[in-house]
């Protein structure tokens, strides 16, 4: 069986993510999405939040769950009996840095395997900081992320 893990903060998730959730749903027989605590980010919403709401916009794949980490992503990996990373690449930036990570993993776990995919192309630009910036500063985020996801943050920055 072919697991996999998804990590990332997903603060918040954006429709690019679900692109690429969608497409690696129907590679692998299972998905884990593994959302950091990141706790040296500063999140706009908190890890249970995050957790709760990719919960929700992730129930029409029936091979996808959803959990919250702490710590390192290898011994994330190894607690979920996972074999594969699926990490989403959209620039030449993106490249370095998962070329960096990859090969750090691939010396802490030999059997870690990564796969890469690239978000549709109308998503190749946008990115949870974009999204967060442009919602902090009152602007609509309905194109760029799941309705509930836009429900969650609209509320949330109404409330500070």
């Amino acid at each position: 069986m072919k697991k996999a893990i998804y990590p990332g903060t997903f603060d918040p998730v954006t429709n690019g993510h679900i692109d690429i959730i969608e497409r690696a749903s129907q590679l692998l027989d299972h998905v884990v999405i593994g959302v950091a605590a990141s706790p040296s980010k500063n999140t706009l919403l908190s890890l249970d939040e995050r957790v709760s709401l990719l919960k929700e916009v992730c129930q029409p794949y029936s091979n996808v769950s959803v959990e919250g980490f702490s710590g390192l992503l290898v011994d994330f990996a190894q607690q979920q009996k996972a074999n594969v990373l699926v990490r989403g690449l959209r620039t030449t930036m993106d490249f370095e840095y998962e070329f960096g990570l990859t090969t750090m993993y691939r010396r802490l776990k030999p059997d870690l395997e990564s796969i890469f995919l690239t978000p549709a192309e109308e998503y190749a630009f946008l990115s949870s900081t974009l999204v967060r910036e442009v919602a902090i500063h009152g602007g609509d985020i309905t194109q760029f992320v799941p309705k509930a996801i836009n429900a969650k943050i609209n509320q949330k920055l109404s409330n500070k």
